[in-house]
């Protein structure tokens, strides 16, 4: 059996790409679940190749990084099927959180797809080593197995509890150390052995060069995801949407009694009475309306939104809701801003009050 060790500057690339990997699938699917079917397929498709890729990515980086005293490579054609494992099994878990009713079970049942996946993508791609022979257990692979469950279901569970971007932060922590920790779990129940009568012949590039070259083109493609499709600063969004000085006249008047506004499902854009929706989200470029216990999509801006709704029937409440004041059953004020609560609104309990907004909103509720 063969000492090994591993590069650290290579350790520290893996998990900074389990850790982009995890951000970029993980916001890509943010709201993806009130879009249409093709888009929402799109978005999933997307992340799929973001956070299995980058599974896949961290654990190829990290196996470069294997330092054996003896020269060793990877099989191109093995290599690739290992890839391909986990954006596939990283696609059905995915499509399972945003095709079907998200429960409980849902959840634990994507977490558990995962979970199972991470380990079976180590090993088919641990078995495309040339000029070296890894052996392990049942046991070590029955361990790496669970951890990979466990860690994966709970980094799952924290993302899509609830779908905040303060939760996609903590679940983005969780995956990129899930994926980490299960690669050298199994590292460890691992035995490296040399082929006897193995050609010395290696590959072209050294595996530093090609380590660094993987990372890199991880980091590309989840940036290019970012860049395309995900709006992290929803402040930074809604001065974007602004009009620009002047241009208002080229808006729908304010005061126009435009009633109807348009949400899409399912392929057919339909319209509903503005006076029948509680509130209005930004969601990304678009929004979502709020309706006694429906969320719909809509392909408004909310800066769009509220320009062209009557004037007086929504008031901004935060930088990403309008609220309708007849709907609202409650208000609390807290030190500097407040919530409004919708209690006979299943799909929308509450709606936080930022301190810009605070007297708006008190003066649409008639408390001042």
């Amino acid at each position: 059996m063969l000492d090994f060790s591993h590069n650290p500057w290579l350790v520290a690339a893996s998990l900074a790409v389990a850790l982009m990997a995890g951000f970029t699938g993980l916001s890509l699917t943010k709201g993806a679940s009130t879009l249409p079917a093709g888009p929402r397929k799109t978005r999933v498709a997307m992340a799929s190749v973001a956070l299995g890729g980058g599974i896949w990515a961290m654990h190829f980086v990290a196996m470069l990084g294997l330092q054996l005293p003896i020269l060793f490579y990877y099989d191109p054609l093995i290599t690739l099927i290992s890839a391909l494992v986990a954006i596939l099994i990283v696609g059905v878990a995915l499509l399972v959180l945003h095709f079907l009713p998200r429960r409980a079970l849902t959840i634990s049942a994507a977490g558990l797809c995962v979970g199972l996946g991470i380990p079976v993508m180590h090993y088919i791609g641990m078995s495309g080593m040339r000029l070296c022979q890894p052996s392990y257990s049942v046991a070590a692979v029955m361990e790496a197995g669970l951890a990979s469950v466990v860690l994966s279901m709970g980094a799952i569970w924290i993302a899509y509890g609830a779908r905040t971007y303060r939760n996609i932060l903590l679940g983005t922590l969780g995956f990129g150390f899930a994926v980490f920790a299960v690669h050298f779990v199994a590292m460890f129940g691992t035995d490296f052995s040399a082929v006897p009568g193995a050609a010395a012949a290696g590959p072209l590039i050294s595996n530093a060069t090609l380590a660094l070259i993987v990372a890199l083109i991880a980091f590309v493609i989840c940036g290019a995801f970012l860049l395309s499709s995900v709006t992290l600063l929803p402040q930074a969004e809604a001065r974007a949407q602004a009009p620009a000085p002047g241009a208002e006249a080229e808006m729908p008047a304010p005061e126009a009694e435009i009633r109807k506004i348009p949400y899409e499902l399912d392929g057919r854009t339909f319209f509903i009475d503005s006076r029948q929706v509680a509130a209005i989200r930004a969601e990304g470029h678009y929004t979502v309306l709020y309706q006694d216990e429906r969320k719909l999509f809509c392909p408004w801006s909310i800066s769009e939104a509220e320009a062209r709704l009557p004037r007086g029937q929504f008031v901004r409440a935060h930088r990403s809701y309008l609220v309708n004041p007849g709907h609202v059953t409650g208000f609390e004020r807290k030190k500097d801003n407040g919530v409004v609560f919708f209690d006979a609104r299943s799909a929308l309990e509450k709606v936080p009050v930022s301190r810009s907004r605070l007297q708006d909103v008190r003066t649409a509720l008639g408390l001042v």
